[in-house]
């Protein structure tokens, strides 16, 4: 139980920018760390969601409402997704051979191909928000971290990891695998009782976070955190285009 204490402190720590009173690092916990990236992901949800809800609540303007809502998964995540999705795309859109898309990915430096897809990346998230009609359920934004985040920890532990990824050295376990299953569909399944026909902006997120990593894995021809956090931006990015035209 200890171990789980600190593996859920150091997923906190590490993927989400909410302040964690325990500020630990336990060796032993570290393979256990993957297992507790959806509650996060609920947490993260469920400040969305909230967000959403007191923007109709008190009437903000589209546009407002649409920058809040873009803005809020990034800066919840302390932007560490948004880190990946920059450094893949630089390295994927380069088109260069294999070992210097590898160079490109560790680079610190930001590419020109970084900014031009950051840039598309906010604006049409935020045009989706903006336009999302006034009944949309709201709810939806609660699972959608958390589908995201399971894709994430299924990709790291079921893809072959390259030699210079934290994930290289991690011990797979097929009981974690199993759980993390259980709790997409568990997460999708809710979302369509929940929610109705937006339970299907978490098969959006699915088929958006599954095309990316194909993209970014088959050009990389490996598994990294850079990889996993592209196509979960990617990922909760088709989720909401379906939340604003349902």
């Amino acid at each position: 139980m200890k171990q789980l204490l600190h593996a859920f402190a150091m997923c906190q720590s590490m993927f989400c920018a909410l302040p964690c009173p325990w500020h630990i690092w336990d060796e032993e916990a570290r393979d256990k760390m993957l297992l507790f990236l959806p509650v996060v992901g609920l947490e993260m949800g469920a400040i969305w969601a909230g967000l959403a809800y007191l923007a109709r609540l008190i009437g903000l303007p589209a546009l407002v409402t649409g920058l809040v809502l873009c803005a809020c998964p990034f800066v919840l995540s302390g932007f560490i997704h948004l880190d990946g999705f920059l450094d893949v795309t630089d390295a994927v859109r380069s088109c260069r051979e294999l070992q210097r898309r590898r160079e490109i990915l560790k680079d610190p430096h930001v590419g020109s191909f970084a900014v031009i897809g950051c840039i598309l990346l906010m604006l049409a998230q935020f045009a989706l928000f903006a336009s999302a009609p006034d009944g949309a359920d709201l709810r939806i934004l609660f699972f959608i971290p958390a589908v995201s985040r399971c894709c994430s920890v299924l990709a790291v532990s079921a893809l072959r990891p390259m030699h210079t990824s934290q994930y290289a050295a991690r011990k797979k376990s097929k009981a974690q695998s199993c759980i993390i299953a259980t709790s997409l569909c568990a997460a999708v399944a809710a979302g369509f009782l929940l929610c109705g026909k937006y339970g299907f902006t978490l098969l959006g997120c699915l088929l958006g976070y599954g095309l990316a990593l194909c993209r970014g894995y088959r050009s990389l021809e490996g598994m990294n955190g850079d990889i996993s956090g592209y196509a979960l931006t990617v990922g909760e990015l088709c989720a909401v285009a379906i939340f604003a035209f349902l």
